[in-house]
């Protein structure tokens, strides 16, 4: 159920449908032996100025995007990064929607189907919470959530909630 090595993925979005919305950012940490020997942030070129609502939760603008990697490029960064390491998100499904949409499209590459999800992982361990949101997890381990809708913060958040529903599943406690 829990792995030493893998890459914590999270992206930031246009929207919330792979079929019509685009990535903007894409930010990674790689986990060899339960440490952290990477980190990768990129932003996305998209093809569209940003909508208002995607710069006022994440904060980032269009003249951040503007200098970004174009989509193909972006993909090929982070599919070097992750090797083939097992990937971990905080939603997985809708991280994963976008990245096997994007890389069969950009790269031609087959989907990932083996993934960790830290949200299916809390929901089976971690009982009574009122849901299961990334805040809502950070908040009841005491991680601190600020920085929070940033591709790579999310990620460093998603590794603490990770490693302490390990403890909790080893019977350590939190």
């Amino acid at each position: 159920m829990f792995e030493d090595s893998f890459v914590i993925v999270d992206l930031e979005t246009t929207g919330l449908s792979a079929q019509n919305a685009e990535i903007i950012e894409i930010g990674a940490i790689k986990v060899i032996d339960n440490k952290v020997v990477d980190t990768m942030d990129v932003f996305v070129r998209p093809s569209r100025p940003l909508p208002w609502f995607t710069t006022n939760l994440t904060g980032i603008t269009n003249e951040m995007v503007d200098e970004g990697l174009s989509c193909e490029e972006a993909l090929r960064v982070f599919d070097e990064f992750s090797e083939d390491l097992r990937l971990m998100a905080h939603n997985a499904k809708f991280d994963m929607s976008f990245i096997n949409r994007y890389m069969e499209l950009k790269l031609g590459k087959k989907p990932r189907q083996d993934t960790m999800d830290t949200l299916a992982l809390s929901r089976n361990i971690l009982k009574g919470l009122p849901n299961y949101k990334l805040g809502t997890l950070a908040n009841h381990f005491n991680i601190d959530y600020s920085g929070a809708h940033r591709s790579l913060r999310d990620c460093e958040i998603t590794l603490d909630v990770y490693n302490n529903i390990r403890k909790v599943w080893n019977g350590e406690g939190v």
